[in-house]
């Protein structure tokens, strides 16, 4: 039961099929082609935001984004990066209004299901593209609907040897794979992508987890490890976390530098070469300082310490670091140092608060009381996980520059909104029944 002012005001259900409808078009089209999926998502938008009953400032979570809009705004009159500051709002002001009109799309655990399971379909293109550029030699671009849809696919990945599919870039597949792969893993332990059957969702995780290795991605590799327990819950924690530990035993003696020459040679022999060389970054042995990800968060903090409270303007990052290093790169490789940069100090505190309150808050809910259906509470914490991981990838990256994951971090924080919506309702419910 959702309390009647988050409901829709359709005047028949024909106007919510087509929103709906439109809606799950648009996420299953995501990360193939972020036009089209714009373009039923922003119509699903406007249906939302047309046939809600209540008005976008009586909404309290829509009170922060107010805040961090006029800051954003004032911060651009005050930018040393002119137009650059203007056109870094369209990742942020855009996505604080489908925040609130796209909740009635994900008000019930079936529909957060749905989305769940379209999201997993909709990277069925990014998986074989990936596997078929590494293993088959695939090349691109590739060109559907006249030239609407365009894959460019690097034979052997990007960069080589990583694989990459239909996105740019390897670590943006990563960011992909490992938001989306927890839904895989649920639907295993309780299937509902196909309908009773449990084979399919099991092939389906295998090829997730196989990609998410084969992208050479470190945070995919964390993901893995931090979605595993949390997906699977913890009954299964007593033998699930010993049983990990010992598996990364191995690993951590052959990166660690402190053990023995000889245990860490045999520890390097039963871990795969690629895996403990990328994870203490051996192929990278002549990196100058500068270019590593602590010599870029050390430049990232000076210059917000320059320009604390407005910022400098979005972009700021990728003019000033090659004019102080000499190396280009374009983002300082943790969102919340980004935020500061370029909108101030204020603003991504704001920002950080307000997606951490939405993570704790649904988690009190939905993680640890259990007022629904087995089935719901599992995806609803496989929901969690994903956006937990994906919060984990903007720490020491910023996929969400891809505007597909950025679309895909704002659903996952939609559908949080939406968790604490209907839990509220729930427990209204109960406490008129005890009265």
């Amino acid at each position: 039961m959702i309390n009647n002012r988050y409901v829709f005001n359709f005047k028949n259900n024909l106007f919510e099929n087509i929103g709906w409808t439109s809606f799950q078009i648009g996420v299953l089209c995501l990360p193939s082609s972020a036009l089209v999926s714009y373009i039923f998502l922003l119509f699903a938008l406007f249906k939302g935001i047309f046939s809600r009953r209540d008005l976008y400032w009586k909404e309290y979570w829509n009170y922060p984004l107010l805040l961090i809009s006029f800051l954003m705004l004032v911060g651009c009159i005050h930018s040393q990066t002119g137009w650059l500051a203007w056109l870094g709002l369209f990742n942020w002001l855009p996505f604080f209004l489908c925040f609130w009109g796209l909740q009635p799309y994900l008000l019930t655990p079936e529909r957060r299901m749905k989305c769940a399971s379209l999201l997993v379909f909709g990277s069925l293109p990014v998986l074989i593209t990936g596997f078929g550029q590494l293993w088959l030699g695939w090349e691109g671009p590739w060109e559907l609907l006249d030239g609407l849809i365009i894959w460019h696919i690097s034979p052997g990945g990007e960069p080589f040897g990583r694989l990459s599919g239909l996105f740019s870039y390897a670590n943006i597949t990563a960011a992909w794979l490992s938001g989306v792969w927890s839904f895989c893993l649920a639907s295993v332990i309780h299937p509902f992508i196909f309908g009773r059957n449990r084979v399919i969702p099991f092939a389906l995780l295998i090829a997730f987890v196989l990609a998410m290795m084969l992208t050479d991605s470190r945070n995919a590799w964390g993901a893995i490890l931090l979605g595993l327990p949390l997906v699977v819950g913890s009954a299964s924690w007593i033998w699930l976390i010993p049983l990990m530990l010992v598996c990364l035993i191995p690993v951590v003696i052959s990166v660690v530098p402190f053990f023995d020459f000889g245990i860490q040679q045999f520890a390097r022999s039963i871990v795969p070469e690629s895996i403990w060389m990328r994870l203490n970054d051996m192929k990278f042995v002549d990196r100058p300082f500068e270019a590593t990800r602590i010599g870029q968060w050390k430049i990232a903090t000076d210059l917000i310490f320059e320009k604390p409270l407005w910022g400098w303007g979005a972009a700021a990052f990728s003019i000033i670091y090659p004019l102080r290093t000499g190396l280009s790169h374009g983002h300082s490789h943790n969102l919340p140092l980004e935020l500061a940069i370029s909108h101030g100090i204020l603003v991504s505190f704001l920002l950080n608060i307000f997606v951490f309150s939405l993570l704790i808050i649904s988690a009190y809910y939905k993680i640890f009381n259990k007022l629904h259906s087995q089935k719901s509470f599992l995806i609803d914490r496989a929901w969690w996980t994903s956006l937990l991981i994906l919060i984990c990838f903007h720490a020491t990256d910023i996929p969400m520059f891809d505007s597909r994951i950025n679309i895909l971090g704002w659903i996952l924080l939609i559908g949080l909104r939406c968790m604490i919506i209907q839990s509220e309702s729930n427990l209204d419910l109960i406490q008129f029944r005890k009265s």
